[in-house]
């Protein structure tokens, strides 16, 4: 009862938290009984919270995501750090606030900046114990080679460093000539690589129609080649992230457009892995955790996936943009067919991966939390977590905890009502400004209704969450700096 007093001044007491699940993770039942699971994580690019049928989804179907649902627990109130690819990424991978490890926005070609390698990834944590790695599909935390995959823990790494619509055919600058300095400048060609050598020099649009095909067989591979032992395999999709591609049998499968084409092919890429394991048959030695990197880009319209009944999508902090349809199977362990409405977060993976293995946690704070009572409960558990800071772009746009968010002042891109683009060009947002306010996110997802004039303590006790948010963080609108923050890797 003691403990779970402190729990109120957890963003206060980091490093004593931290400390005191080191302590704790050696308790665990599942590590007493000596099975420590393989781990996938399925990091989709850009899926909207109801871009597959177990969050709503209405006019396609996804049988192996549905598949992983029935026989998982699927987390309805999931989230991601910062709705944005390369900080939402850095969070994944060292279970820190992307503030925390320097890492904002999403890096461009030829970056100064990566993810530290003084940070201990995932990868790092589940090499610690013996498990083969690997990194198949979308990097993005940097493209020099101090950052590359194989510096950071991983064993083998066969994707792209950065998003696919960062190449010369990106709409922002495919309609500049073909000799102007800034489309030469912004967008050298995009490369394939396989580990530390570029594989393909020069990806071309039929190249990227077989992105997902040439990745899920490499994940698969993986699979037959270490089911012998323990693996961590990080399958990070290129789709749903426009320029959306899919392979020519695919094309027209669905009737419904290129949007559910593709979604078609990501979800047969699941029914893959799934096979592949059953094939195997260490299954029920696996843990497979489905996710993606934050909601949909909506200015791209009919390219674009959905989030409502959310409000908004990628690069904003409300829902839309930072909470993330989630999945996570263990047959035996993890109770099949269940929900979990329970606050949780990309961050937490990793602390709860470390527990789950038997493995010590980084030896610099993170901010994650160990949720594996929310994954294994049979019965109603609370979420760890008493707040959760959202950052985009530097700010501090909003803090939560297990049932209200206060989201600070500041501006948003907003379409407005406006539909968004079609052929695969995006529309331009407009700038909106939001006031202060507080939505109950139990009864109003949507953030429909703010109530910030009824709940004066609630919002008195989250502003203080802000304010040490801002004493660790930063923030951009504030002018404040913080006191904990590691930085990025750099190029000298």
């Amino acid at each position: 009862m003691e403990l779970k007093l402190t729990l109120r001044n957890r963003c206060l007491t980091l490093s004593i938290l931290v400390c005191s699940m080191q302590l704790a993770h050696a308790q665990s039942p599942v590590s007493r009984a000596g099975e420590f699971p393989n781990i996938v994580v399925i990091f989709v690019d850009d899926l909207g919270y109801a871009d597959v049928r177990p969050f709503g989804q209405p006019r396609y179907s996804t049988p192996n995501i549905d598949r992983l649902a029935r026989e998982g627990r699927a987390f309805t109130d999931f989230s991601v750090s910062s709705a944005v690819c390369s900080a939402s990424r850095a969070a994944l991978m060292t279970g820190c606030y992307h503030m925390r490890v320097g890492i904002s926005g999403a890096l461009f070609p030829n970056a100064k900046v990566g993810l530290s390698p003084d940070e201990t990834t995932l990868a790092e944590v589940c090499r610690s114990r013996g498990y083969a790695t690997a990194c198949v599909g979308k990097w993005h935390l940097g493209d020099a080679a101090k950052f590359s995959p194989l510096e950071q823990g991983f064993d083998f790494f066969y994707g792209l460093p950065y998003s696919n619509d960062m190449w010369p055919l990106h709409p922002d600058v495919v309609k500049l000539p073909a000799d102007a300095a800034e489309r030469k400048a912004r967008f050298p060609p995009l490369q394939l690589f396989l580990n530390n050598e570029v594989a393909d020099p020069e990806v071309t649009a039929e190249d990227q129609a077989r992105l997902t095909t040439d990745y899920t067989q490499r994940a698969t591979q993986f699979i037959q080649e270490h089911c012998e032992q323990p693996f961590f395999l990080y399958f990070a999709h290129s789709m749903v992230h426009v320029p959306l591609f899919v392979a020519p049998a695919n094309r027209d499968h669905t009737g419904l457009g290129l949007f559910a084409d593709v979604m078609h092919e990501v979800d047969w890429s699941v029914g893959q892995i799934l096979e592949a394991l059953d094939a195997a048959k260490i299954a029920d030695k696996t843990l497979v955790v489905f996710t993606s990197d934050n909601g949909p880009w909506l200015s791209y319209g009919e390219h674009a996936g959905s989030a409502l009944p959310l409000r908004e999508g990628k690069g904003t902090s409300f829902e839309g943009g930072v909470r993330v349809p989630t999945i996570i199977r263990w047959p035996g362990k993890v109770p099949a067919g269940t929900r979990c409405d329970e606050f949780a977060a990309t961050i937490d993976l990793l602390p709860t991966i470390a527990k789950l293995i038997d493995a010590e946690l980084p030896s610099q704070p993170i901010d994650g939390l160990d949720i594996s009572t929310l994954l294994f409960a049979d019965g109603p558990v609370e979420s760890p977590h008493d707040c959760f800071y959202i950052y985009f772009g530097g700010q501090l746009q909003a803090v939560r905890d297990r049932r209200w968010k206060l989201m600070l002042p500041h501006k948003y891109q907003s379409l407005g009502g406006r539909a968004g683009g079609v052929g695969g060009s995006p529309v331009d947002y407009s700038q909106a400004e939001l006031e202060m306010s507080l939505f109950d996110l139990k009864s109003d997802p949507a953030e429909s209704r703010n109530v910030i004039g009824e709940h004066s303590s609630i919002v008195a006790r989250l502003h203080a969450d802000a304010g040490r948010a801002r004493e660790m963080f930063g923030d951009q609108l504030t002018d404040a700096k913080g006191n904990s923050i590691r930085g990025p890797g750099k190029i000298e």
